[in-house]
């Protein structure tokens, strides 16, 4: 309870506070919590951590009829699992299936096409990180730190231990499966058996937003984001730090003031790796040196997706941002999408992105131009995760535990 009363008292100050008013708050916080850091505070209900009074400020009606007036995108279908409280799932397709979980211990593997249930496991585990897939193998994480593995047939393979709680699917290449703590501690894990192979822990500051942020791997390389505006890049095999360069600085005289978060995942293309940081800046860098080839005043906690000619961002107060990926130009912006709170995006065929929101709504919007291409509703509830990739769409999982899957035909 007092975690969540200390966020809404946060993203309060950040946006009305003056500087008198935060260095208050800042001594309630130290006096309230002895000093800890926002992810030990962060046990509350998802919907009070994503929400506050600002997001709460009226949508015109204007805007409304616009957007009741976007054709409806095409359902394939739909199932339930159990509703998420303080964790974050995303759906994953792997060689041919959808794989889903929910804050109770449930594992699925459906059928992509018509969403029929293949088979379902209960771990008898409470979930919080999932879901992972690759190299055969199916990955969740627990509170407890525990991180399970499965086969394609829902065998179970192994289970290891790390020392904190797993807030974002482990992901896995080349025999490794690299796991994330809630803070922020990085772990190299055997894919066959799940023994430790390195950790890498980075300086965190006081203070840091809790995250639901992975890790990024690609060409031997782990690419991952930490507070105070820090992208590192890791080798894969051994957890040696290639190189480390700041996305955002922080800023301010308090510590309040001065949380520049990267809570969302880098993304990659073939030469260059992208970060944004929350209240901060994005920025893009050589993947080999990490050497700044731009960077610009942006910010986000849901993160930014990348084609062959631009790099998209879901940024604060329900906008969506395109920026040319070679030298960070702006190129379109687009709010009014009914919204405070967007989810991460999506890059789908047909020049189109897939955005979620905090009213449950998916939308369509045109790559080239930002211009509003189609809008459906899912149960009303909050969709945080980026849509996932399907063959003939794309599904979602919102917090009630729905899962949505929509056709692009």
């Amino acid at each position: 309870m007092a975690g969540n009363i200390l966020l809404l008292i946060l993203d309060y100050v950040f946006h009305a506070g003056s500087r008198m008013l935060r260095a208050c708050i800042l001594s309630l916080l130290i006096l309230l919590s002895g000093c800890a850091n926002l992810n030990e505070l962060g046990g509350g209900h998802l919907t009070d951590l994503f929400s506050s009074e600002e997001d709460e400020v009226e949508i015109d009606e204007a805007e409304i009829a616009a957007l009741q007036t976007l054709a409806p995108i095409s359902p394939l279908w739909q199932i339930k699992l159990a509703e998420s409280k303080t964790a974050v799932f995303l759906p994953v397709y792997d060689n041919g299936a959808l794989y889903v979980a929910d804050e109770d211990g449930r594992l699925v593997k459906l059928d992509p096409v018509t969403g029929h249930e293949i088979w379902r496991i209960e771990t008898k585990s409470q979930l919080s990180g999932g879901v992972g897939a690759g190299g055969g193998m199916i990955l969740l994480g627990t509170y407890k730190g525990e991180v399970l593995a499965f086969d394609e047939a829902g065998n179970a393979l192994w289970q290891s231990r790390v020392p904190g709680e797993v807030l974002s699917p482990p992901k896995t290449d080349s025999g490794i499966v690299v796991v994330r703590t809630g803070d922020s501690k990085l772990f190299g894990l055997s894919a066959t058996d799940g023994k430790r192979i390195w950790s890498y822990q980075s300086v965190t500051p006081p203070l840091t937003v809790r995250s639901f942020v992975g890790v990024s791997i690609t060409r031997g390389a782990v690419f991952a984001g930490f507070p105070g505006g820090k992208l590192i890049a890791l080798d894969l095999l051994t957890g040696n730090v290639g190189w480390e360069e700041t996305v955002s600085q922080p800023h301010g005289v308090t510590e309040l003031e001065r949380m520049t978060d990267i809570s969302s995942l880098p993304i990659v293309d073939e030469n260059q790796v992208c970060a944004v940081a929350y209240r901060g800046r994005a920025a893009c860098f050589e993947i080999s040196s990490g050497n700044q080839i731009w960077v610009r005043d942006a910010s986000s906690s849901m993160g930014m997706v990348i084609d062959s000619h631009h790099v998209y961002i879901s940024e604060e107060h329900g906008v969506v941002a395109a920026y040319d990926k070679s030298s960070g130009t702006a190129v379109w912006k687009r709010g009014k999408l009914g919204s405070r709170k967007l989810s991460g995006l999506l890059i789908v065929r047909g020049n189109r992105l897939v955005v979620g929101d905090d009213q449950g709504f998916i939308t369509l919007i045109n790559r080239q131009d930002g211009s509003l291409l189609a809008r459906s509703p899912t149960d009303g509830s909050m969709i945080l995760s980026r849509a996932e990739y399907l063959p003939d769409g794309f599904v979602v999982q919102t917090l009630k535990g729905g899962v949505f899957a929509f056709s692009l035909q």
